[in-house]
């Protein structure tokens, strides 16, 4: 085992960019901690006497593993929603603060972790090296054994499915992102008053029977009544983000990356949200097709 200090500082400099090339590879700050924390043991245990480009070389030993843990991922799909959505008063026996992890959803988009999460995971991880890190063509092909012109369609696919349906038309796409990014603030904030403020007097909410989970489907009317539900769910905001849901704006909810619930939103000429629908159910999901929204 290597016990050079020299080699200890040059991997302390990399471990921010290897940790967020991890991040957005696994959408889970544990993982990525995780995976960091195995190129540090190969490291340790390697002779890169010869290396020339440390920094190269630690990319590709993260971005293996990473690969790996996507591809064994499938059976951890299947866990109920509750056990993504840490109690915003505990969090007791976390592995990692579930507010760093908010913050670095946010940072990086929690729809762009969303579509991150539909692609095969060549395609995200070409994405995520070249257009997020800028990584040759050249040098991601032999991490998927594949030529550089065959891991540039792979990007190319995986940008098209981050630029998601095609949108709404630009005033009403604009007037949606107002809106939404306000309900959200307001219900991460708390503020009560602000959300009646952005609900019409009238306004309707329907949820699937997999959002609470209830027996049957929800079905509520009018702002303060809203409002108060929004409440309730201020806790799962810190993992939710605006996205593009078949090219108007709403939200995702995407704990650790992984989409669990949406909010669809009709806002009308007034600027007023006049319905919100909810859709948890695993099929339903499946059916929206979801992009990044631009900035307003």
């Amino acid at each position: 085992m290597n016990e050079n200090p020299s080699l200890i500082t040059r991997f302390e400099e990399e471990r921010p960019r290897l940790r967020a090339v991890a991040y957005r590879m696994l959408g889970s700050l544990s993982e990525a901690d995780d995976a960091v924390q195995e190129a540090w043991i190969r490291l340790n245990r390697s002779d890169v006497a010869e290396v020339e480009n440390l920094a190269a070389w630690l990319t590709t030993v993260v971005t293996r593993l990473c690969l790996n843990m996507l591809r064994s991922r499938d059976s951890r799909r299947e866990d109920p929603l509750e056990s993504y959505v840490p109690d915003p008063a505990g969090g007791a026996g976390e592995a990692v603060d579930p507010e760093e992890e908010a913050l670095l959803a946010d940072s990086v988009g929690v729809a762009m972790l969303v579509v991150l999460d539909t692609l095969a995971p060549p395609e995200r991880l070409a994405f995520v090296l070249h257009d997020m890190f800028q990584v040759p063509f050249d040098e991601i092909g032999p991490m998927l054994e594949r030529t550089p012109a065959a891991v540039r369609q792979l990007a190319s696919r995986a940008r098209r499915r981050v630029k998601g349906g095609t949108p709404v038309p630009a005033p009403d796409l604009a007037r949606q992102h107002k809106v939404v990014e306000a309900f959200l603030a307001a219900t991460r904030g708390g503020d009560f008053e602000a959300l009646v403020a952005l609900l019409h007097p009238d306004v309707v909410l329907h949820a699937d029977r997999m959002v609470v989970p209830s027996a049957e489907p929800i079905l509520v009317g009018g702002a303060e009544t809203v409002a108060r539900g929004a409440m309730a769910a201020t806790g799962r905001a810190r993992f939710t983000g605006l996205a593009l849901l078949d090219g108007a704006v709403g939200l995702a909810m995407a704990p650790q990356g992984r989409l669990r619930l949406v909010l669809a939103f009709t806002v009308g000429e007034d600027g007023l949200i006049a319905k919100i629908d909810v859709v948890a159910e695993r099929e339903a999901l499946g059916g929206v097709q979801i992009g990044v929204a631009e900035t307003a």
